[in-house]
């Protein structure tokens, strides 16, 4: 499998015309075994509830019933089981679809073979859910953007609800482009338009592609890849006057330009070719500002203060200086996102503060371990400390109401964080370290 998705990638790249025909066949009996073995343990299950283990207790009967019934047209995926989670800095939840593990199975082997296709599609502009790629590659790059290029204003664009916006018909007219293959298309329809099951009922899925589902990151990337990318870089940057760059992790972008005027034709022509998708902008969430080194000159010169700020991938950038007074752009974790984090770190200790106290001191480190990941990044170390000592107070709170006695006072609970210490936060990242597949833009 692995030989035959090396070859269909260098087909891909030696020839962007390509169209491939056969690409069912691969989903033969090895495959979703490997895809099988590399799904995770103890996920959350579908409507039917199967967990990998139980799959695996008959793994060669079901994998061969599997493959029977796709090779007979005869196979649909089950409506995945739609849950909620909250979305961070609102009162609002997102909904996620739940597969069920034989469906995650056949999406897994789905999503290797697009992804060894469209890899080599994919500009360099997008950096979600891509091989080698991150949000910390997205950030550095943006900042080369502002910092060493002609950026005076950036177009900070929402697409109001992507993923539940997919539009079906235009998803595989672009899958169309490189693949004519009708077994397999027919496969991709169905996940598209397999439904969901909520408190017992049957909901039919008209358009979008559902979140959690395994293909829907490669599914969401090439329909923003020729709504979006391929569309700025073809027809935007040769248009615009000045210097114009984009960055985007999924459905989360920034543009920056050099003139307003571009940047002011790009906000209504986006509106207008969003809206030829079947997509919308979130309009109280776009907005043109003015950012980066002229920027700020500018707004010295008029005596209007710094210019504003903008958040992208959970960071609020400003304009600031370096020690030597060159002009830098600024990081801290965005005050929504850290108010987020706090909250559930608050939820959690309430509910577990009887737990065995090892126990408590691993989750929250762990958790603070994933977050220093993320958000130790050059400039932010001190919002990151901020936000540590926050979970200090939090600990200190919960672990005081264990009992009726608030038996901890500060002194002691410091000789308790001798015994379990929380791990200090470190700069994790450099911003101004770039790696080799980003290194065209310098």
């Amino acid at each position: 499998m692995e030989t035959e998705l090396r070859r269909i990638a260098e087909l891909a790249k030696e020839n962007k015309d390509m169209v491939f025909t056969s690409l069912a066949h691969l989903l033969n009996e090895e495959n979703p075994k490997q895809c099988h073995k590399e799904l995770p343990n103890k996920k959350a299950t579908g409507i039917n509830e199967v967990t990998k283990e139980e799959y695996g207790a008959n793994l060669d009967e079901n994998i061969n019933n599997l493959v029977s019934r796709m090779k007979g047209k005869k196979y649909r995926p089950v409506p995945v089981r739609r849950t909620y989670i909250d979305k961070p800095g609102t009162k609002k939840k997102r909904p996620l679809g739940i597969p069920e593990h034989e469906d995650k199975i056949v999406q897994r082997g789905i999503a290797k073979i697009l992804n060894a296709i469209y890899e080599n599609d994919f500009l360099d502009s997008s950096f979600g859910f891509r091989p080698q790629r991150n949000c910390h590659d997205a950030l550095k790059t943006l900042n080369v953007y502002i910092e060493k290029r002609y950026t005076s204003y950036v177009v900070d664009v929402d697409i109001k609800g992507f993923f539940d916006n997919v539009d079906h018909k235009w998803m595989m007219t672009f899958l169309e482009h490189r693949i004519n293959d009708p077994s397999f298309l027919r496969i991709i329809g169905r996940f598209l338009k397999g439904g969901y099951m909520e408190e017992g009922k049957y909901y039919r899925t008209e358009s979008g592609a559902p979140q959690g589902g395994i293909i829907s990151p490669i599914v969401g990337n090439i329909y923003l890849h020729y709504v979006l990318d391929s569309w700025f870089e073809k027809k935007i940057r040769k248009e615009s006057r000045g210097q114009t760059y984009m960055v985007r992790y999924a459905d989360d972008f920034v543009c920056c330009f050099q003139y307003k005027s571009d940047a002011e034709a790009f906000y209504h022509k986006l509106r207008k070719r969003l809206n030829k998708f079947h997509l919308e902008m979130a309009e109280e969430k776009t907005s043109i500002i003015p950012f980066g080194r002229f920027a700020e000159e500018d707004c010295k010169r008029k005596k209007k203060g710094k210019p504003p700020t903008f958040d992208f991938l959970g960071f609020t950038h400003y304009c600031s200086r370096s020690r030597n007074g060159r002009f830098r752009v600024k990081r801290k974790s965005s005050s929504k996102k850290v108010k987020a984090k706090l909250k559930r770190h608050k939820e959690w200790l309430q509910k577990h503060r009887t737990m065995d106290i090892r126990l408590i001191m691993g989750r929250i480190n762990l958790a603070l371990q994933g977050y220093y990941n993320y958000y130790c990044i050059t400039d932010n170390i001190y919002e990151v400390r901020n936000f540590y000592d926050k979970v200090k107070q939090l600990l200190f709170k919960w672990m005081n109401r264990r009992s009726q006695k608030k038996s901890f006072s500060w002194e002691k609970f410091r000789l308790f964080l001798q015994k379990y210490p929380l791990i200090s936060p470190e700069i994790r990242v450099n911003i101004y370290s770039l790696r080799n597949h980003i290194s065209y833009i310098l």
